[in-house]
């Protein structure tokens, strides 16, 4: 016999504590068997329904990584005055006769129009100068590290500060070096003068990667300037 569902009444199970001569209902809901209704189809036999391709391949994202495109040169920058730049490992910075030492091998960067940034390949620290003229190593990339770039009247290259200047009159505050190889405070330095005339002795071309700006020490150390 069969209930009104069509389930056999064989299947139905007896109630839980049902006392004797109790009698049952095949209509009553909690005694029906769930009907599990499942595909004809293994799920794994491939006969089923198709399953959207998109599911099937989930590739992960690639990181982006960011690639040189800046082009610049490794350089030496010989001081009309007859020294070469040089970054030191104490963070000081000076002009020296010999030319073998790789601590004169600088990175000239471009980082805007006729802007550059002057980083030692050899210790990677930026030169800057800070607001009162006076240059240092910087192990980060800040404001006070971009110079502009020009060419004076006798193909020497000057190097001035992109953030300072002489307030009142405006004039610009440039690297220099004096006739002993030492830094001078950047608002002493006449570009008319042999100690802000430089020369770029190209040892390379080579691609960079724009450096990441950071913000301006409060305090920023100086290299001693020149008396």
């Amino acid at each position: 016999m069969y209930d009104s569902q069509g389930v056999p009444l064989a299947l139905l199970p007896p109630a839980p504590n049902s006392p004797k001569g109790s009698s049952l209902t095949p209509s009553s809901p909690r005694h029906r068997l769930p009907i599990v209704v499942q595909s004809a189809a293994h799920p794994l036999s491939g006969t089923g329904p198709p399953r959207d391709s998109a599911c099937l391949s989930v590739s992960a994202p690639t990181p982006h990584i960011l690639e040189p495109q800046l082009k610049g040169i490794v350089t030496k920058l010989f001081c009309r005055q007859g020294f070469y730049l040089q970054a030191n490992p104490d963070g000081s910075i000076q002009g020296t006769p010999e030319d073998t030492s790789s601590f004169t091998h600088f990175n000239l960067i471009p980082v805007g129009l006729r802007v550059v940034t002057i980083q030692s390949a050899k210790l990677g620290h930026y030169m800057a100068m800070n607001a009162e003229g006076l240059l240092y190593s910087s192990p980060h990339f800040t404001a006070e590290c971009r110079f502009k770039e020009c060419v004076f009247e006798n193909y020497y290259i000057l190097y001035a500060s992109a953030l300072y200047r002489q307030r009142r009159s405006g004039r610009a505050w440039y690297l220099g070096l004096d006739k002993e190889g030492r830094v001078m405070k950047g608002n002493r330095v006449k570009k008319t003068k042999a100690a802000a005339h430089f020369l770029p002795k190209l040892l390379e071309v080579a691609m960079y990667r724009e450096p990441s700006l950071h913000s301006v020490p409060e305090t920023s150390p100086s290299s001693p300037p020149a008396p």
